[in-house]
């Protein structure tokens, strides 16, 4: 159980931190001016310490190098007291357990930081082993290329050891190389330690440089876990050293630990600059639901294939609108873009969806046609069209629908409208001729599967028809199976209200109970309680929350936490549950690290009952 440190924000798998000293520190940081070391205990005995709240104290301890075998570490197991005090233990990758401090210092991180795989399986499995509200250490490891990496891959504290012996061994460090002192003819550093002429610098200078380097890099690595956008720092920093790029590799290869701690949707923009970013898990996390949880319900409608725009959502884009007035929901629109698959109207809002910005050349690469290939070529699969209207352009678009055309798996036909450009007058003359004679459908029916839709894509595969009434008369309208529409809706998309068909259940002057709002920021729904009963008595996936006899207000502390769904994520809408309460709210944390944690923010609550 920690005492003394707490974690305030997530991006992915790294971590911002407080260490709760006498003077808090905020993670990931630099151990060395408040690390103090009890002392190893293969040189001599030592007394456990008393300790204090100015330092975090690490307790006597045995290191093990790398590789040492099983029955050696068990022998020379060190029983670690109980203390009231900030305290960390010194641990190995391989027997990593929970021995009620606030800290872990990982013995064998020389060993293994250098190899990728290696890198991710030892961190992967220290994680798995440690508690999640704990803070993970690599001692004698960094440096300013590295420490991004480090982060990334979940480490909270180093130290500047390395990086002041490389200084004194006259290796000058900046964040994307190392130099040697003498073959620097300037020096690229403008802190204190470098504000003096090349011949003066020395090796103790460079030493103090060093360490001022790795604390700038600490600082903004900070600042990019604060804004969320550290990933898209890693995709460029990672180039500078060929391990930092396997083990950056090796970590999107490990898809069950970086997706439990990505969440479900933030404010910050996805920057897909890199081939990497078709790996990152809000791309694939959003391609996997679109093609196993979404289902189109405008089945009268052929399919409307568009390219994006820079604009978003495209809806508001002045490419878009010209679709859209050749188009006259006449057919389903779906933009196909890189690097997030195939994007359906209902979900155009939804997180990443409308934050996303690519590199704009005109040239798709073999990776992307094969990636979007795959998802439009799932999303048919799942989806039943009369037809496929590719209203796009040659360059990688038509080549996308050309490839997922030739595939025995896709019955149906493709119609090509787009004559040079997609928003000519021939091309869109050429659309508004292939849509003629459809149907169109209604307001109310778009307002309908937008909300549906959205509730498929958080909730699971059939959530839209449980909550919001189905499609079984198959009119393509949401209604039930004796025409009636389950819910209502009110206010302007994107920015929509859902309510129950039931004027008696609401106040005067209102259509219903009113169960949803979608948030247009992210594309997601916020329940209220009603929603929430509703979303309960459904079969629709739960994500639950069960808490110990209280009343939360404002949110759900880790403590308070009994039980909570596997499959929760930040971001996540959630239902709390306890003897003396009902509420919803959106999880701050992931369902493992909610039962996991001892501190922080499991949940803020929106709204609660009182039982």
């Amino acid at each position: 159980m920690t005492e003394y440190f707490e974690v305030h924000e997530r991006d992915g798998a790294a971590r911002l931190g407080e260490l709760r000293l006498a003077e808090p520190v905020t993670t990931p940081a630099l151990t060395d001016p408040f690390l103090t070391d009890a002392g190893s205990l293969w040189a001599a005995d030592r007394e456990v310490p008393d300790g204090d709240d100015d330092a975090l104290t690490l307790l006597p301890h045995r290191a093990f190098p790398a590789g040492t075998r099983e029955e050696v570490r068990e022998s020379f197991a060190v029983d670690h007291p109980d203390v009231d005090f900030p305290a960390a233990a010194v641990v190995d990758s391989e027997s990593a357990r929970d021995i009620g401090v606030d800290a872990y210092l990982l013995s064998d991180a020389t060993g293994f930081v250098g190899h990728g795989e290696a890198f991710r399986d030892a961190v992967v499995r220290a994680k798995s082993a440690l508690p999640a509200d704990t803070a993970l250490g690599l001692a004698g490891v960094a440096t300013p290329r590295n420490v991004a990496l480090l982060a990334y891959a979940g480490v909270d504290l180093v130290d500047a050891s390395l990086a002041r012996t490389k200084g004194t061994q006259g290796m000058y460090l900046t964040s994307d190389a190392e130099h040697f002192l003498e073959d620097l003819d300037e020096l690229p550093c403008a802190c204190p330690a470098c504000a003096q002429s090349r011949e003066s610098f020395g090796r103790a200078d460079c030493a103090e440089h060093n360490e001022n380097a790795l604390r700038a890099e600490l600082r903004r690595v900070r600042e990019r876990i604060r804004s969320g956008r550290l990933r898209d720092y890693i995709e460029g920093q990672t180039r500078h050293e060929q391990w930092l790029t396997a083990a950056f590799r090796e970590f999107d290869d490990q898809w069950s630990y970086l997706e439990e701690r990505t969440p479900l949707m933030r404010d910050a923009e996805v920057t897909a600059a890199s081939a990497e970013t078709l790996d990152r898990v809000e791309i694939q996390r959003f391609a996997d639901r679109v093609t196993s949880r979404y289902r189109n319900r405008f089945s009268d409608q052929p399919l409307v294939l568009v390219p994006c725009s820079a604009t978003k959502p495209y809806s508001d884009s002045q490419s878009h609108r010209q679709f859209h007035d050749a188009i006259q929901w006449r057919g389903h629109t779906v933009s196909m873009t890189s690097p997030i698959g195939v994007v359906p109207q209902e979900l155009e809002t939804t997180y990443p969806a409308q934050h996303y910005d690519a590199v704009v050349t005109g040239d798709w690469s073999e990776d992307e046609i094969a990636f979007v290939a795959e998802v439009l070529r799932r999303y048919l699969t799942r989806n039943d069209y009369s037809r496929v209207i590719a209203h796009v352009p040659e360059d990688g678009y038509r080549e996308i629908c050309e490839r997922v055309e030739r595939d025995p798996a896709i019955d149906v036909s493709f119609e090509y409208t787009c004559v040079d450009h997609p928003t000519g007058d021939e091309s869109l003359g050429e659309l508004n001729a292939a849509l003629q004679g459809e149907p169109a459908y209604s307001k109310r029916e778009r307002e309908h599967n937008t909300v549906r839709a959205i509730a498929d894509y958080l909730l699971g595969d059939g959530a839209g028809d449980e909550l919001f009434g189905g499609d079984a008369s198959g009119s393509g309208d949401g209604r039930g199976a004796d025409g009636a529409a389950d819910i209502r809706t009110t206010g302007r998309y994107p920015k929509l209200q859902v309510w129950g068909d039931d004027p008696d259940a609401g106040r005067e002057g209102e259509p219903g109970e009113q169960l949803a709002t979608m948030v247009p920021q992210y594309g997601t729904l916020s329940f209220t309680l009603a929603g929430a009963r509703r979303w309960l008595a459904s079969d629709a996936p739960t994500k639950r929350v069960e808490i110990d006899a209280f009343v939360p207000h404002g949110s759900v502390l880790a403590p308070g936490v009994v039980d909570a769904d596997d499959e929760i994520r930040v971001g996540d809408e959630v239902v709390i549950e306890g003897p003396k309460a009902f509420a919803v709210g959106r999880a701050e944390m992931s369902g493992p690290e909610m039962v996991d944690s001892t501190r922080g923010v499991a949940s803020e609550v929106r709204h609660v009952d009182e039982r």
